[in-house]
């Protein structure tokens, strides 16, 4: 009879073969492929991220409201941000374009020039023609014969001024016997005979002192009056110099005003282009015109050539109707978002200039969107604060990167400020997400709007189709074959079991496009037309496969008796709970033995070895705290608990965390106080509360499969299966042959709501009330039978500690109905 009532709770608590795996159907899928015009669902599932992304975006440019959207990586993080951002773009104006531009008053300081939308470039071209004119036109206009006569009047009554001067000297000093001669060291003034021939040293030491020192007066007479006249000579040249400019500049102007005039007339409506015309034709006119001479080897590099100071640099620019720039920054170094000054060697010297300015991503997306990695970003020295920086002042200040502070004596240039109005999407992780928001003020005022992307999406018909559809445009969009429906159908099968949920389909598209590439390959090794269901299933096995040599080794080891762990039988104090392991984003599952022991004296504790030997977690321990306070709660009211257990996962030399093994814990804890067996070809997962309630887990999938593999391993008997939560059924999405085991009738799983059912699986026996009461006669329950040997074990502990008349106080108790 009691045989007969174990089989029927069983049979009450399995769970059908149907409710073990939800399959797509491959008819409505190739149904939604049929349908015509179909668009690409865009954003699935991702309604909250969407709302708060057009939000932000109808703040437009206004200060502090730019994005974080976090999620997990592959939901499609990028491709919803690019889709909304790129909508609002086209809405938008194109911004003004971008340049710098020579400063002819300070070259250090190169300024900004903001010019509309699509002008940069033309303005660009237009002054590199009129530098590439200016330089012949130049050359002829001072080639001309009138020129030239007129540069060699200039020149020759500079000399003739000159030659007058000296020779006013030679004429008068003649009148004191002296000559003016020119020698390698400058001017000499020498004494002369009567026939104005230079006298003969031996001669001139022949006239008396008197003579001689009329000569010396004389001397420095003439010396003084001729270095007054020399005195004058530089002035001469300046003047000879600026005739000869004004010659130049009256040369010039008529060729400077030619080249200029057409630049003037196209370029008459903006203000700042004419203003720079104008210095233009200043500095032509009125400057140094280095430009004109070669180098020392007779020829010019063009790199550093003077002319390009009559030119711009295109820093930015656009065309008008393009509507606002999106950029996607994949490195945000400091120099690739702020921007860097390039140098170059010359004669072994760096050097710069205002055509060497280069845009940061902050420029390039200037009056529209940019988006970024956040972690890529935090990884990058100086970038994060940059990024505040831009967007607390609401510019830009291209500056020398942080490595310049070793270049030395490199004199930098500085870049007038680029004011930088932009809505900034930073994409990153939940975690990153989270320390921004909690360490860093700044991010608060400045990332108002987080956009959580969602993992998963209710698994309905309609969720299907979209997905199958956005499937088939990313197989195309990555020149995979096409997939037919029933491998459409396998991968939306795969992604619950990705969601660890029947009714839930995982976002996480690209993993599932990882999938169908894989499937893609071993079609291509078949050469066949199109992505079939079993390259899917191949696939999906061949992935599995390449991290399952641990999964395999263990199960190896049980079957060789290396790991101890029965699957027929039963015994009391030990059960078979169930751990799942996480590799590179692959799970797998097996069973562990876990034993409990009781023995008399304490009040109740449980020792948890795991934690004793710090081989166990905060939450692990925390599960195991909640057994002693349901030992307490159900059985301590109506006597003293006068023992202590001990709980252990045995062979078990990792560190191990979560509270998943809760139920088995109680379950082994309850079998070793009670002394009923449990039956060895069951396993246990789920989490109870300080009520037996028994709570969801996770990995459910993974963890039925390892002790089926074991079962499957050493012969599956039909006794065999796994107890689950009740609230993991909606998850179960188990491989084939696991459903096709339990349909046949060889494995079983079991749901349950409390530890009560999980006992009375367990043992056959029936649970009982949970009221805790000691029984009368034998105990016919399970609850009878822990309260009965708690009972037996009180009075043991209480006649070895204070004799028989604490246990009469408490029959009497008993008998009074006393709690």
């Amino acid at each position: 009879m009691d045989e007969f009532a174990g089989e029927m709770r069983r049979a009450h608590h399995r769970l059908p073969a149907q409710s073990l795996r939800r399959v797509t159907d491959p008819a409505a899928i190739a149904a939604v492929l049929a349908e015509p015009g179909e668009a690409v669902p865009v954003g699935l599932g991702q309604e909250r991220a969407e709302e708060a992304l057009r939000f932000a975006l109808a703040m437009n440019h206004v200060g502090g409201y730019h994005v974080f959207l976090f999620g997990l990586p592959g939901t499609g993080r990028h491709a919803i941000a690019l889709h909304h951002i790129g909508e609002a773009a086209r809405r938008l104006p194109a911004p003004e374009d971008l340049a710098y531009r020579y400063d002819f008053s300070d070259p250090q300081r190169p300024r900004l020039l903001k010019l509309p939308a699509g002008t940069a470039r033309r303005l660009a071209d237009d002054l590199q023609n009129f530098t590439r004119q200016l330089e012949p036109a130049v050359n002829a206009a001072f080639e001309a014969k009138a020129h030239q006569e007129r540069i060699d009047a200039l020149e020759s009554a500079h000399k003739e001024r000159e030659s007058r001067a000296l020779e006013a000297i030679v004429q008068a000093c003649a009148e004191d016997r002296l000559k003016l001669l020119q020698t390698g060291d400058g001017w000499a003034f020498v004494p002369v005979d009567e026939a104005g021939e230079p006298l003969a040293p031996e001669h001139y030491e022949t006239l008396s002192a008197k003579e001689k020192a009329r000569i010396e007066q004389a001397v420095e007479r003439w010396r003084q009056r001729l270095l007054e006249v020399l005195d004058e000579f530089p002035a001469w040249r300046e003047a000879l110099y600026a005739s000869i400019r004004r010659a130049e500049r009256e040369a010039l102007e008529p060729v400077v005003r030619h080249l200029l005039t057409p630049l003037r007339e196209k370029y008459a409506g903006l203000s700042a282009v004419i203003g720079l015309l104008d210095e233009i034709e200043r500095d032509i006119l009125d400057g140094e015109r280095e430009w004109l001479e070669d180098d020392e080897e007779g020829g010019r590099n063009a790199a550093f050539s003077p002319l390009i100071r009559y030119q711009i640099h295109v820093l930015v620019a656009h065309e008008a109707g393009e509507g606002a720039p999106v950029v996607f920054e994949d490195n945000p170094s400091y120099a690739n978002l702020v921007g860097w000054v390039e140098t170059l060697q010359q004669l072994g010297e760096r050097i710069t200039h205002f055509q060497l300015i280069r845009a940061g991503a902050l420029v390039r997306a200037r009056g529209g969107f940019l988006l970024l990695d956040a972690e890529r970003l935090l990884a990058q020295p100086a970038a994060w604060d940059a990024l505040k920086r831009a967007l607390q002042r609401r510019e830009v200040r291209i500056e020398p990167p942080p490595e310049a502070a070793g270049w030395g004596s490199v004199r930098m240039l500085e870049p007038e400020p680029i004011d930088c109005p932009l809505k900034v999407v930073l994409i990153g992780s939940a975690d990153t997400f989270h320390i921004l928001f909690d360490l860093d003020d700044d991010f608060q005022d400045l990332f108002k709007i987080p956009a959580e992307a969602a993992d998963d999406v209710p698994r309905t018909p309609e969720t299907e189709a979209d997905l199958a559809r956005l499937l088939v445009h990313l197989a195309r969009e990555n020149a995979l074959r096409p997939p037919s429906a029933a491998a459409l159908a396998a991968v939306l099968d795969q992604a619950a079991r990705e969601a660890e949920h029947a009714h839930r389909l995982t976002l996480r598209t690209r993993t599932l496009v990882d999938l169908l590439r894989e499937a893609d390959a071993l079609s291509h090794a078949d050469a066949a037309q199109e992505i079939g269901v079993e390259a899917v299933r191949a696939a999906v096995a061949a992935r599995e496969r390449r991290l399952a040599r641990h999964a395999e080794e263990t199960i190896e080891a049980m079957l060789e008796g290396e790991l101890l762990i029965s699957t027929e039988g039963a015994r009391a104090g030990q059960i078979n709970g169930l751990v799942v392991v996480d590799v590179a984003h692959q799970s797998y599952g097996y069973p562990v033995r876990i034993t409990a022991t009781v023995r008399l004296g304490g009040e109740g504790e449980v020792v948890d070895i795991e934690r004793e030997t710090e081989l166990g977690g905060a939450i692990h321990s925390k599960g195991v705290m909640i057994l002693a306070s349901f030992l307490a709660g159900r059985f301590g009211r109506h006597q003293p608990l006068s023992l202590s257990a001990s709980l252990v996962m045995e062979q078990s030399y990792a560190f191990v965390e979560g509270d998943s093994a809760s139920l088995a814990e109680l379950c082994a804890l309850l079998s070793a106080i009670s002394g009923l067996p449990l039956a060895q070809g069951m396993a246990v997962t789920g989490s109870v509360n300080q009520f037996g309630e028994v709570q969801v887990i996770g990995g459910v999938n993974e963890k039925i499969e390892g002790f089926f593999t074991l079962c499957a391993r050493r012969g599956l008997t039909g006794e065999q299966g796994v107890i689950i939560p009740r609230g993991n059924v909606r998850h179960l999405m188990l491989r084939e042959e696991v459903v096709e085991a339990v349909r046949a009738g060889k494995f079983a799983i079991w749901a349950v709501d409390t530890v009560d059912e999980a006992m009375a699986l367990l043992t056959g026996m029936p649970a009982g009330a949970p009221d805790g009461r000691i029984p009368t006669g034998r105990p016919r329950t399970v609850n009878e039978a822990v309260a009965a040997q708690l009972r037996r074990m009180a009075e043991i502990h209480s006649a070895a500690g204070e004799g028989a008349p604490l246990r009469r106080r408490w029959r009497r108790r008993e008998k009074d109905g006393g709690d």
